[in-house]
């Protein structure tokens, strides 16, 4: 193919490019390049062909230059231009060398980035939003949560009440597990709250409550004179109190067969005959179920139906014991103590120590437990500050260290196995103890996990002098 030609292809090739092509000379002037593309540097083509890219960077309008970097550093190489216009260009240059090695020509290829980096500025900009809106959304569902004591900071918690606020706007029916005390009850009455339904009743039934005999009537309720000492007037049953609310039948697996029939057709059919009655009622309402038993297993041993499982177990939700989300002890003491204080007019505080004893408990009844119990030392406590030794001998027996104070007892415990003066032994053992690790009475009062009137008070027990103790 002749010179002209090859020119011709060239010049073709670098003016309908999409990218800027620009070809210099082992000096650094400009040979060849695509005018429609240099709009972006300012300047127009009878201004830059024939220059230097050296004299062009001087002027800041190549800021820097992509082909001095390349004769400089005699390789490929890539960077981001800062135009005078606003503009951001990704350069990036080849050098091609002849067959001594000596560069004849550089080409480059420029394209706009303002409007990719724009985008992606805007994108993260977006998406920073995005996650301050997430992050406020998660604050709002725990103060929500929190109006019904659900405090939590476990992620298990935390996804259950994701996943209330998600089957809230349906009708789904809810089945909650999970042992006693963990809060269905609190759980049931905080979907409900986020229903459509939230300005209707919400009927709380425990099955296990309800005799075999009184089900019929207290859940279908009677007609007048149904049976002898049935009210004169009738009585509405639990299922038409709920008519456009929720219904919520804990222990639901306390129910015997034959009224797991009865409640099955009525959960199926939505409809209720009061005993007594010829007509059938259509009561609209939505179902949350709840055990504290492992109800899969009951249906294999025959104990609940596998129909009524089905129906009421559309959505489960396992709500976990205390003791497999530790994280959220801490923030229900702090919830309660508060709480507490406020109904009895009281100012009470928990040590330190009192803190990791409640965490490290195991407590087999759950936040119920846990509440309670909180309460009742509240309550019976004369300080201010609540101790170790103010807690249960359940709470406390569970942390005693036996590698330390076992062998102790065995060692000292006198041959008549007197416990006051084992115990005393013990105490004195463990007051000495502290004096060797502390200065003060307050120090030893935090280190043995006591107040420090109570410290005061067993060193004059045992006529122990702190100042003559240390002298010796």
């Amino acid at each position: 193919m002749e010179k002209h030609i090859l020119n011709m292809v060239l010049d073709k090739i670098i003016e309908t490019s999409n990218n800027n092509i620009t070809i210099t000379d082992h000096q650094g002037v400009i040979l060849r390049s695509n005018p429609n593309h240099w709009s972006i540097y300012g300047i127009k083509a009878d201004q830059y062909l024939g220059k230097s890219v050296y004299q062009l960077q001087k002027e800041g309008i190549l800021s820097p230059s992509i082909h001095a970097m390349v004769l400089e550093n005699k390789k490929t190489c890539q960077i981001l231009q800062h135009t005078k216009t606003g503009k951001v260009v990704m350069a990036t240059g080849f050098p091609i060398f002849d067959e001594k090695g000596n560069i004849v020509c550089v080409i480059s290829y420029s394209q706009d980035q303002t409007e990719i980096l724009n985008l992606q500025e805007e994108y993260e900009r977006l998406q920073r939003k995005l996650v301050s809106y997430q992050t406020e959304v998660e604050e709002l569902r725990e103060k929500d949560a929190e109006q019904y004591g659900i405090l939590f900071r476990s992620q298990s918690i935390e996804q259950i009440v994701k996943t209330i606020y998600r089957v809230s706007k349906t009708d789904a029916t809810v089945l909650l597990l999970g042992p006693s005390g963990v809060g269905k009850s609190t759980f049931a009455r905080m979907l409900h709250a986020n229903s459509a339904r939230k300005n209707e009743p919400f009927i709380e039934v425990n099955c296990s409550t309800i005799p075999e005999t009184l089900f019929e009537s207290e859940m279908f309720g009677y007609e007048a004179g149904s049976f002898t000492g049935a009210n004169k007037q009738g009585k509405q049953g639990l299922i038409e109190q709920a008519k456009d609310g929720t219904l919520f039948l804990d222990e639901i697996g306390e129910l015997p067969l034959s009224v797991q029939a009865k409640l099955l057709r009525v959960l199926q059919e939505k409809k209720v005959m009061r005993v007594g009655g010829k007509e059938e009622r259509h009561i609209n309402f939505r179902l949350i179920a709840a055990t504290n038993q492992d109800i899969e297993s009951m249906v294999e041993k025959g104990e609940f139906r596998l129909d009524l499982f089905y129906r009421v177990n559309i959505i489960p939700l396992h709500i976990p014991p205390l003791r497999e989300r530790k994280e959220d002890i801490p923030i229900l003491l702090q919830h309660y103590v508060k709480s507490i204080n406020e109904k009895y007019q009281l100012s009470k505080k928990l040590h330190t120590t009192t803190y990791d004893l409640f965490t490290q408990y195991e407590w087999p009844g759950n936040v119920r437990e846990l509440e309670n119990i909180l309460e009742r030392v509240m309550l019976t406590t004369d300080e201010e500050i609540i101790y170790p030794e103010h807690l249960p001998a359940t709470i406390k027996k569970e942390h005693l260290s036996e590698t330390t104070t076992l062998p102790f007892i065995d060692h000292h415990i006198d041959e008549e196995h007197n416990l006051k003066k084992a115990v005393e032994q013990v105490e004195k053992r463990l007051l000495y103890k502290a004096m060797e690790r502390c200065k003060t009475t307050y120090e030893m009062a935090k280190y043995l996990g006591i107040s420090q009137p109570s410290i005061v008070r067993k060193l004059k027990q045992y006529s122990i002098n702190m100042k003559e103790e240390r002298k010796k």
